[in-house]
């Protein structure tokens, strides 16, 4: 595998380009453009992309290990099994978005537009989902233990088979949203009701 360190990107234009088995570490790709663009098995490792354009970019089995995504054009963008462990995103155009499976665990997200996504299956272990929309999105199976989840909207959301050990309930818009029995009696017990 190819390896790429600690350069600069920045302001390039690299719609449509194609990336395979690279390894980018601390490389800067700050308000570059990415629309298009495809990457399979390539690993960014504390990459930014701040300000940088991937609209319409496809991503298969990639890695974006604790990169940073400020303000990034992300509309049409295809994650397909990527690994997105320690990755922050703030202000970014997020709808719509496609993400199939893939480990998204320590990923930052507050705040996020998540909005009737399909997340099923989607790791998202001890995640930033603060004040995060994720209104009417698909969480079926979906790992969300020790994510932080105060003022998260799930209304509308499916809930069921998610893991959801430290979620509380009280915190969160759940409107509407479908949960399984064993959720249920969950949430009941955690806003204090007895179960005859």
């Amino acid at each position: 595998m190819a390896e790429v360190v600690e350069e600069s990107f920045e302001a390039a234009d690299l719609r449509g380009q194609t990336f395979e088995d690279t390894e980018f570490v601390r490389c800067r790709f700050d308000e570059a453009a990415l629309e298009d663009a495809v990457s399979t098995a390539v690993t960014f490792t504390e990459c930014t992309f701040d300000g940088a354009e991937l609209t319409n970019s496809a991503h298969h089995r990639s890695a974006f290990l604790n990169c940073s995504f400020i303000r990034v054009g992300l509309r049409g963008v295809t994650w397909e099994g990527c690994k997105m462990t320690g990755s922050t995103f703030s202000e970014c155009r997020t709808q719509p978005m496609t993400i199939n499976g893939g480990d998204w665990s320590y990923v930052s997200l507050g705040a996020a537009n998540l909005r009737g996504l399909d997340l099923t299956g989607v790791r998202f272990a001890e995640a930033n989902l603060t004040g995060a929309d994720l209104t009417g999105t698909q969480l079926r199976d979906a790992d969300l233990r020790g994510a932080r989840t105060g003022g998260i909207v799930l209304a509308d959301a499916d809930l069921r088979g998610a893991r959801l050990e430290g979620f509380d309930p009280r915190t969160a818009d759940l409107r509407g949203a479908h949960v399984d029995l064993e959720q249920a009696v969950a949430f009941g017990l955690t806003f204090g009701v007895v179960l005859d």
